[in-house]
This record gives C-alpha cells, structure tokens and sequence, in this order.
C-alpha cells in the first residue's frame, strides 16, 4: 500500500523535524506549515491526505484550521495535536470533524498504529469512491439505449424528474422493457446518488417476509425474531427503495406502504418507537394498476399516492427502430465478454427481428443474441441459430390480424362478449397455456392474464 503525504502543522520547529525524520523513514511524504495561514495555503495547493494539525498556533485557531479545511473537503482526514490535559478541547475538535487526536508529549509508535488506521480508512474511501463512480457510470444514460422517438421521449421525461427530489416515481410497462435499469438511473444520476439503492421483488416473497424485509422487527416480535432487524426503509436512509412488481404487494402492506409515504416515518414490527425517512420511492409494474383499482385488487388511495410521476416504458414492438441499435449494442457487450467478433445480424435475421413481436421486449431479444453467441461460431447470426418462436412463417401474428375480416350483424354486437370467446378460443386451441394463448391473440402474458381475470376465466385452484 503506498503512504499517503502527511501535511504536520506545528509553530514548534523541533517537533516538526522530530515527525519529518520518523514519518519520513516510515515512508510518508511529508509537507511542512510553521503556523495556521501557511497550513492552509499548502492544504490548498498540496491536498495532503492527512494533517497532523496543533490546537494551539500563533495566529490562528487550531480549531478555525480544522474549519477550514473541513469547509474545502468533508474527507480530510484530520489528527489534532493536543497538550497534555486539553482533552476537552480534543473531543470538540472530534465533533467538527477531526479523525483522532494525540497528546504531546506523543509515543511514536502509538502515533503510527494511528497513522496506519487513517491510511486504511482512505484507502476504503477510495475503493467506496471507485465503486460509486463505477456505479455511475453502469447507470448511466448511456445504458438506457434507444433513438425512436419513444425513447427520446423516455429521456426527457427521466432528465426531468432527475431536476426534482420528488419523493415517489412510478415506473410501468410489459415485463423485459427495463424498468429496473430505468429504477438505477434516476437513483445513481440524482442528488441521492451516494446514498442506498435498496431493491425488493414483491412477487418473490410472502407477505410476513416483505414486511419485515421493509420495516424490520424488533427482538422478540415473533417466534424467530432472536435480535433487532433493520428494514429496507431504515439502511436506506436518504437514498432509494426500488419496489419491483408492486402490483402483487398485498392489501395489508400496500396499507402499511401508504403510511409511511405520507407520514415518512414507520415502526419496526413489535415496536413502539416511530422512524423517521428520507427515501424516494421508486415503483415498478407490468399491471395496469388502474384497472387492478377497479378489480379490488390495489389501494386506490395508494395508487394515486404513488402515481405523482408516471412513467411508461414502451413495449419493443412499439419501437421496432431501436431494434438493430439494441442488437449491435448487445452483440458488441458479448464479443467483450465471451471474447468473440460477431459482426453484426445477418440479412435474414434482421428481418425475423423486425417482424417478430418480441413478448418478452429488450430482455427477450438480449437473452435471444446471448443465446446465439454461444452456441454458434459465425461471422454473423443466422436466421439458423434463431430459437423456433422467431423461425415461424414471416407473417406474424400482427399481419395475421390484418387479414381478419369481421362484419357487425344489424342488430350490433357485444364487444366485450366477442374478446371473452376469442380468449376461450385460444386457450381451448392451447389447451389452457397461457403463454401460447396470449402468443395466438398477440397480447402479453400478463394482458391475457388480466382478461382472464375479468372475464372469470383463471383455471380453479386445486
């Protein structure tokens, strides 16, 4: 590990050269300042990562220096020198910021395990810093690719909301359109970029788990409760909880989740003592939650809370023009890292791309190109290397219904009878699977589901 520079601030001359001789051999680099106005002129120029700073110096305050210092950057680390009995003004320098403070006359050794502390303490800093940028970067627009004017339209609106601190986002859309990266970009690009970004899928855990997951539990609130639990709402303090599929959150805790948005403050389970928040609730759904309003299943009041900036993601097959950027981005992350040279999509499967309707959108086409790439040693992807689904004749399922002719009989006719039969049709041809269903009339697996809910066609549990 390399020694940090050390900038020693001291009006004695004897003790100056005492700390270069030891530190220097120690492998520091030192900086000297003979009193507090040349201290921080050369903490100005130097950016030493340590100061070794007396309280007592002939024209300034020890203390108005470690003010100083700590007003250019919060991460100095600062050890004041003390003399012997000053601890009371040693512990206020604390509370202001300094890192530890010695005592003169000071044990050498004593002062290099000090020393030794403060280096790991930076270099951790340092690592922290890489990773936040790293995160930074990964979150970044630059990620969020797309030129369609949908999309265009996806990044004036997020830049917009990156202007604010509003408390909570909604993010809809079909399954596979990103709605988690979009989650990471608003948290990693905003002002609470270096706090917490703590995500939690609603559908992967029962109720009881979620709403300990959320709020914590005190020792003692339950069976298995052995010591006190922090929840998601207390580690992220000032940062982001990112709520996947709220949409399946249960009634009770949609009911806990609205109190905590409007009062921003909670209990742990078992506890007494009210918590209070800073977070940006960020929310995200493939479900019409409207319509989930009207089904009973969600909270109207917490729909209307959450909904303060909506956002909906596009479906791939909206905008079929981000389908080769997509793909020559994703093919280009494979080369990298299955350390490949794909040069691109063939004719032919361009075309299948372009016609294809891609149900499961980005994630579907990303899983579809990762799949050729390692499977196949081609130059480009063929249409060969294609999974069945995208190999089917080039009329898709969209140009099919352009074919359909109806006629409306004089008498009119009930619409929403004509979808519950089309729906029954196509599950009694896939003989009750949804997804070949939802594949034959062209919808979502989820917007089939929906139907099916409303029309009373969910199979019975057994």
């Amino acid at each position: 590990m390399i020694k940090p520079k050390v900038l020693i601030i001291d009006d004695e001359k004897l003790l100056r050269w005492s700390l270069n001789q030891n530190l220097t051999n120690a492998g520091y680099s030192i900086i000297e300042a003979a009193d507090g106005t040349e201290g921080i002129k050369r903490f100005n120029d130097e950016s030493p990562d340590i100061v070794l700073l007396d309280i007592h110096l002939p024209d300034i305050s020890g203390i108005n220096v470690l003010e100083k210092i700590k007003s250019m950057t919060s991460q100095a680390i600062v050890i004041m020198i003390t003399a012997y009995g000053d601890i009371q003004t040693a512990v206020k320098t604390i509370k202001l910021g300094a890192y530890d403070f010695v005592e003169k006359p000071f044990n050498m050794e004593k002062l290099n395990i000090l020393l030794e502390k403060a280096t790991e303490t930076i270099s951790l800093r340092r690592e922290v810093k890489q990773l936040k940028d790293s995160l930074a970067d990964k979150f970044g627009f630059d990620n969020i690719i797309g030129q369609s004017d949908e999309m265009l339209k996806v990044f004036d609106f997020i830049k917009k909301i990156l202007k604010s601190d509003t408390t909570t986002v909604l993010l809809q859309g079909e399954s596979g359109t990103g709605k988690d990266l979009v989650a990471k970009v608003i948290h990693y690009q905003s002002v609470r970029s270096e706090k917490p970004f703590m995500e939690i899928n609603c559908t992967a855990l029962p109720e009881t788990l979620i709403e300990s997951e959320l709020f914590g539990f005190e020792k003692g609130a339950f069976t298995d409760a052995k010591a006190m639990k922090k929840g998601l709402f207390e580690l992220a303090d000032g940062g982001t909880i990112f709520l996947d599929e709220i949409g399946d959150m249960k009634l009770s805790t949609q009911a806990k989740l609205l109190k905590v948005l409007e009062n921003k403050s909670f209990k742990r389970i078992g506890g007494i003592k009210d918590i209070e928040v800073n977070i940006r609730i960020i929310a995200a759904t493939n479900k019409r939650l409207d319509e989930e309003v009207k089904l009973g299943n969600f909270r109207e009041d917490l729909f209307y809370r959450l909904k303060v900036i909506p956002l909906t993601l596009p479906a791939l097959r909206e905008k079929p023009s981000d389908i080769p950027i997509l793909s020559k981005y994703f093919i280009d992350d494979f080369n990298n890292e299955f350390k490949k040279n794909v040069k691109g999509l063939s004719k032919d499967t361009e075309a299948r791309f372009m016609k294809y309707h891609w149900p499961g959108n980005v994630r579907e086409l990303k899983n579809v190109i990762e799949r050729a790439m390692i499977l196949e040693s081609e130059e480009y992807i063929l249409s060969d290397h294609l999974p069945s689904e995208l190999m089917e004749p080039a009329a898709t399922s969209s140009q099919s219904a352009g074919s359909v002719h109806v006629s409306i009989p004089e008498g009119g006719i009930d619409i929403e009878e004509v979808e519950r039969e089309l729906i029954k049709q196509a599950l009694d041809m896939t003989k009750g699977n949804q997804t070949r269903a939802a594949k034959q009339l062209n919808l979502s697996r989820d917007a089939l589901r929906y139907r099916m809910q409303k029309f009373n066609l969910m199979p019975e549990k057994k």
